[in-house]
């Protein structure tokens, strides 16, 4: 029954065959030295039957858990509080609903049902073989054992990487803000587009369509947002990571393609990594255990990779009902019925819990009282969710289409199928094409619509239509010679839909682009250092500003010491240096003195302004009135809070390290570490003492970070070199658990083993299994 006699199953050390009844003919698998799986299957059902049987061999319990979570099932495996409260509240948010309305996209079309049924049975096929005494570990923690796989766990999952990527809302606390502060002082400090920007599709880029018309804007929006307040027009700005570098500039004359997700990291690892190979497909790159197909990679001729674009496809409408029982409400100028949809949470040892949720036409009533869950900080009551989550889709087919995918046409094709969560997908060719497209399927909206909560009664405030896929922002073959994303906003402001209000800072997309315009003659390791560059366009931007406002009459000689660091810094997060640590928790606490006596009210959550408005503010405004603190009798200036946040920081870091030693090393403050998918104590890797930050090419904090590292090299022949923080397997006691942590901490890519044939002998094979029908 123990841990160790299934770290290394035996069978992995010699050939093995296995008979699965659903097989239609003989797949061969050759597992690598870093048991990476390479499937050589004759027809596309064997492929997705034998990606699912080796998924599951290696990832059965983080498939089992993740899928059990998205479900709101996780009060039938723990007992406890916090477990019905997230059961409930992944319920309330439609996560099934969406699941089921996602599942029927995908059995609609006939490849991608037989993609999901093909994997489904791959999965089941290899839990048939468990014994008790051979399940993974988590389960004999837990006390619980697996259950058949269902194709609604594989809708399911890709459903949690919507809601992931999707779920920082913010209309809530923008309303509150909007009601404490009106129209004209929201407008200034939450801008709908950033002081410095470097958006992805470079600015001046021609849109060759026709627009569809705007929904207009309702009346009542307007009155709300402008009152009779004349506002100062905003200034222009002069202007999570991937990019392609055209083989104009690059050594090889062939397109370089590199892409880093970042997601909180776990172990297991987030991403599995395989080949697939049947007559059609050859492709290499990484899944999502649990769902079918290559999500990032390459194959011959083509490589592609994503980020998230941060759409604002999620709002919620403020409902009136007609009584407390929720039956009606109204909307259209009458009253309207809702629908009920019973959940049924199961809990373990005691009495199912029967949760009613209230549909609208928009959707879930998430929340009918406060609820007190932190997650659910962000939701209002009596709220109805309209998310594009919940719509179906089949974003399988845009995968099944770029894993085959030969030139940007095929690129083009595929992505008319994806829906959520938008992503940028980056894109090269061996024909010299490079491509980058912020994808989804986008809601037409009016200008700012879910900025805010919307009117539920009025039809005027609900989603008419879409932007039309081919109308997505996107540029091929810019001449620039490169493409990229961090995240950023999508365009400049002459694109004429609506996407979204604000997106991630521009710091690391201006570091790219910075990087990238001044690289020629680009190799794997101009690309491969950039992906851990940590130098800071933050502090390049601040130091100069806050630095001649320190009193050093009034330091200590810790302080003192502290600033002599700050002023030679070279404004790189590397791991040993100082001034990171003291510019990190200076600022921090900075915009914490700016903005926390006026933004922070009990019982009405808000959010601060972003870090672009924080910076513009102290770059250009010096006499803001946001500087004073209102609680004290004086008048704070910017000085006072610059020297108060410093002392702070050198206080805080003494505190806890001492006076100024290595120990206050940007590393050792950072803490970075991969925890346990459950957090089970020991299951996480150690404190990796590396470098990096969020406002940095290398975004790494604590437990966050580039999830799956990726550099291809387009060419006759192609090469892909990669690295995630973890390993293949999900068994903590087996070597392969965490034995690429090492190696992606030092910023380090292994070559990755793209096979032409089983018997390919330009790697190492450890060992192989046949199945057969």
């Amino acid at each position: 029954m123990g841990f160790w006699q299934n770290a290394e199953n035996n069978h992995f050390m010699f050939n093995h065959k296995v008979k699965i009844k659903g097989a239609l003919d003989q797949v061969e698998i050759v597992f690598d030295d870093k048991m990476i799986p390479h499937i050589f299957a004759q027809n596309d059902h064997d492929l997705y039957l034998a990606q699912g049987y080796v998924t599951a061999m290696h990832r059965l319990w983080q498939m089992d858990f993740q899928t059990r979570f998205a479900a709101g099932r996780i009060s039938e495996v723990v007992v406890s509080e916090p477990a019905r409260e997230s059961d409930r509240y992944q319920r309330r948010m439609g996560m099934v609903y969406g699941a089921e309305n996602s599942l029927k996209g995908m059995m609609a079309d006939p490849k991608s049902k037989e993609m999901i049924l093909a994997y489904t049975e791959g999965i089941n096929a290899y839990i048939k073989t468990l014994s008790h005494a051979n399940y993974p570990l988590e389960y004999k923690i837990l006390d619980f054992k697996p259950e058949n796989w269902t194709p609604l766990k594989c809708a399911l999952l890709l459903k949690q990487m919507s809601a992931i990527l999707a779920m920082g809302s913010d209309e809530f606390y923008m309303t509150n803000i909007l009601k404490k502060f009106g129209p004209e002082i929201t407008k200034n400090l939450f801008p709908d587009y950033p002081f410095k920007e470097d958006p992805i599709i470079p600015v001046g880029t021609k849109w060759n369509f026709t627009p569809l018309p705007i929904p207009k804007t309702p009346e009542s929006f307007t009155a709300s947002q402008t009152g009779n307040v004349q506002t100062k027009e905003k200034v222009e700005g002069i202007g999570s990571n991937n990019w392609a570098l055209s083989g104009s500039k690059t050594a090889s004359g062939y397109p370089i393609l590199a892409n880093d997700p970042h997601l909180e990291l776990s172990l297991p690892s987030i991403w599995y990594q395989i080949q697939l190979h049947a007559p059609g497909i050859n492709t290499y790159g990484v899944s999502l255990p649990g769902a079918p197909g290559i999500i990032i990679g390459f194959n011959q001729r083509i490589a592609w990779g994503v980020t998230n674009v941060a759409a604002d496809v999620l709002d919620f409408y403020q409902i009136k009902f007609k009584d407390s029982s929720h039956n009606e409400y109204w909307y259209n100028n009458k009253w309207n019925k809702t629908t009920k949809r019973l959940e049924v949470i199961k809990i373990r040892g005691s009495k199912d819990l029967i949760d009613t949720v209230y549909y609208t036409h928009q959707g879930p009533v998430v929340y009918l009282q406060k609820s007190n869950f932190v997650k659910a900080n962000s939701v209002p009551v009596g709220d109805a969710l309209r998310w594009i989550a919940h719509d179906s889709s089949n974003e399988l087919m845009t995968f099944y289409y770029l894993n085959r995918g030969k030139n940007y046409n095929d690129y083009r094709k595929a992505l008319t199928y994806y829906t959520a969560p938008a992503q940028n997908f980056v894109f090269a060719s061996v024909d010299n094409d490079i491509a980058i497209t912020p994808n989804g399927k986008f809601p037409l909206k009016w200008k700012n619509q879910g900025k805010f909560i919307l009117d539920g009664t009025d039809p005027a405030y609900d989603w008419h239509g879409w932007i039309p896929a081919s109308q997505n922002p996107t540029v091929k073959n810019p001449p620039r010679g490169f493409v990229s994303s961090a995240n950023q906003s999508s365009t400049d402001q002459t694109y004429p839909y609506y996407l979204n209000w604000e997106f991630s800072p521009y710091e690391r997309g201006k570091r790219i682009n910075d990087r990238l315009t001044a690289m020629n003659k680009a190799t794997l390791d101009s690309i491969r250092l950039m992906q851990t560059d940590n130098y800071s366009i933050l502090a390049q931007n601040l130091i100069p500003a806050v630095l001649p406002l320190l009193n050093p009459e009034k330091l200590n000689a810790t302080q003192k010491e502290a600033l002599s660091y700050v002023t030679k810094w070279n404004k790189r997060y590397d791991a040993n240096e100082i001034a990171a640590s003291i510019f990190e928790i200076w600022t921090k606490r900075l915009a914490f003195d700016i903005w926390d006596d006026e933004f922070t009210v009990k019982g009405v959550p808000m959010r601060y302004p972003s870090r672009d408005r924080t910076v513009e503010m102290i770059l250009k405004e010096p006499a803001a009135k946001w500087f004073d603190n209102v609680n004290t009798s004086q008048k704070e200036t910017l000085s006072d809070l610059v020297n108060e946040s410093f002392k702070y920081s050198c206080d805080s870091l003494e505190r806890r390290f001492g006076p100024i030693n290595k120990d206050w090393r940007w590393s050792n403050l950072k803490q970075s570490n991969v925890p346990h998918l459950a957090k089970i104590p020991g299951f996480g890797s150690k404190v990796l003492q590396i470098g990096g930050a969020k406002s940095t090419i290398n975004a790494l904090s604590e437990s966050n970070g580039p999830s799956w590292r990726m550099v291809i090299e387009l060419g006759k022949n192609p090469k892909g070199h990669g690295v995630y923080p973890g390993g293949q397997s999900g068994n903590p006691g087996s070597k392969f658990y965490d034995n690429m942590i090492d190696t992606w901490a030092s910023g380090q890519l292994y070559d990755l083993f793209y096979m032409q044939t089983p018997d390919d002998q330009s790697g190492k094979v450890i060992s192989r299994l046949k199945i057969s029908k």
